[in-house]
C-alpha cells in the first residue's frame, strides 16, 4: 500500500503544492468538537455528507507525511507536507526496548534505515529489540534519496513537537499493539506530557487510530473525549458494534462501496455524532475522485497534492 515517487519530484511537487488553496475547516468530528455521548444508533440531523456540502471536499491527510516526496515518518516528511499546505499528517507509533515511543511504520528497521550496516548480526532487527539511543544513530533518509541522508527516526515526543511547531494536526496510528503491552496508556501519557490532550487539541487537532479494535476500545475507555478510528472494513452488520467505541471507520479504498459508506454514515458513533469514513491509501486522481463520489469524509495519501487537486481543483 506504499507508492514511491522519485525524490526528484519533490521540488516540482513543492512548487505545485504552494499554489493550493486549502479549506480552513474540515468535515471531520475533530473540527466540530465533541457532542453529548449518546452511544451508537441511527444518525439524525445533518450527517457528514451535509457537512461536506457546506465545508467542501474530503479532508486530505498526508500519510506518514508527504511520503511520496520525502522519507516516510521523518520530520522532513511532515515539514514538506506543511510547505505543500497540508494541515493533517498521519504517523505510526511503536516502542523501543527501553520503553521509548518512536515513529516508524514497520516493526523491523531494515526497510527504512541502515540498521543492517550499523548493527550487523542483530537480525531480524526488530524495533522492540533496540534502545532509543541505538535507533537514534540510524540513517532513516538515505534509502529514499541522498538529499535526505542523515534523517533520523524521531521519537513520538520529537514528532509531536514538530507537528505543533508547524501548526499541523495529527492522525496517530498505534501500530501492532499486540507487540507492545500497555502502549495505549503510554501513548496517552506522551500526548499528555506534550500538552496534546487539552481541549483544543482533543476537539480540533488529534485522532487516534489502530487496526486493533481492542486498542481503539482501550483508548476510548481511558480517554472517552478523544476522537478514535478503527482501521479496516467491518461488514455492515457489525458496524453498530464498532460505533460503541469509535467515531470513524477507516478502510482500504479497494474494499468499499457507496452503500457501505452510507451505512457507516447512518450510525451514531461513540460521541453521538454521525460516523465518518477516511479511506487509504489513494495516490492517483482517478481513485481520489472515485472515493469522493462514494461520499468519504477524508482521504489518506502519500501524494496529498495530487489528491487535493483531484478532489478540489485549483
Amino acid at each position: 500500500m506504499y507508492v514511491r515517487v522519485r525524490p526528484a519530484a519533490a521540488a516540482a511537487a513543492a512548487f505545485l503544492g504552494l499554489t493550493l488553496t486549502l479549506l480552513g475547516g474540515t468535515a471531520s468530528y475533530a473540527a466540530t468538537g465533541p457532542g453529548s455521548v449518546t452511544g451508537p444508533g441511527s444518525a439524525t440531523g445533518p450527517g457528514p455528507a451535509a457537512r461536506r456540502a457546506v465545508l467542501g471536499s474530503p479532508v486530505v491527510y498526508a500519510h506518514r507525511g508527504a511520503s511520496a516526496y520525502a522519507p516516510e515518518n521523518t520530520l522532513a516528511a511532515i515539514d514538506l507536507a506543511m510547505r505543500l499546505g497540508f494541515e493533517w499528517v498521519e504517523n505510526d507509533v511503536q516502542r523501543t526496548r527501553d520503553g521509548v515511543l518512536v515513529v516508524i511504520h514497520d516493526d523491523t528497521l531494515t526497510r527504512t534505515t541502515d540498521v543492517e550496516q550499523v548493527f550487523p548480526g542483530r537480525s531480524p532487527w526488530r524495533v522492540k529489540d533496540f534502545t532509543a539511543a541505538e535507533i537514534a544513530r540510524l540513517d532513516a533518509g538515505s534509502w529514499f534519496g541522498e538529499e535526505y541522508a542523515g534523517a533520523r527516526v524521531p521519537s513520538l515526543r520529537q514528532y509531536l513537537n514538530r507537528v505543533q511547531r508547524n501548526q499541523q494536526k495529527l492522525l496517530l496510528e498505534i501500530k501492532k499493539p499486540e507487540l507492545y503491552p500497555g502502549i495505549e496508556e503510554q501513548t496517552l501519557k506522551v500526548l499528555e506530557d506534550a500538552r496534546w490532550l487539552d481541549e483544543r487539541h482533543v476537539t480540533q487537532r488529534l485522532v487516534v487510530q489502530s487496526f486493533s479494535a481492542d486498542c481503539v476500545r482501550i483508548v476510548h475507555r481511558l480517554r472517552p473525549d478523544l476522537v478514535t478510528a478503527f482501521l479496516g472494513t467491518p461488514v455492515a452488520a457489525d458496524l453498530p458494534l464498532y460505533a460503541e467505541f469509535t467515531d470513524r471507520i477507516n478502510p482500504w479504498h479497494t474494499t468499499i462501496t457507496a452503500d457501505w459508506v452510507a451505512a457507516v454514515h447512518g450510525l451514531l458513533g461513540a460521541h453521538g455524532k454521525a460516523m465518518e469514513v477516511d479511506t487509504w491509501i489513494v495516490d492517483d486522481a482517478a481513485t481520489a475522485r472515485k472515493v469522493q463520489d462514494m461520499g468519504v469524509d477524508g482521504i489518506i495519501t502519500n501524494a496529498p497534492d495530487v489528491v487535493q487537486e483531484a478532489v478540489d481543483g485549483f
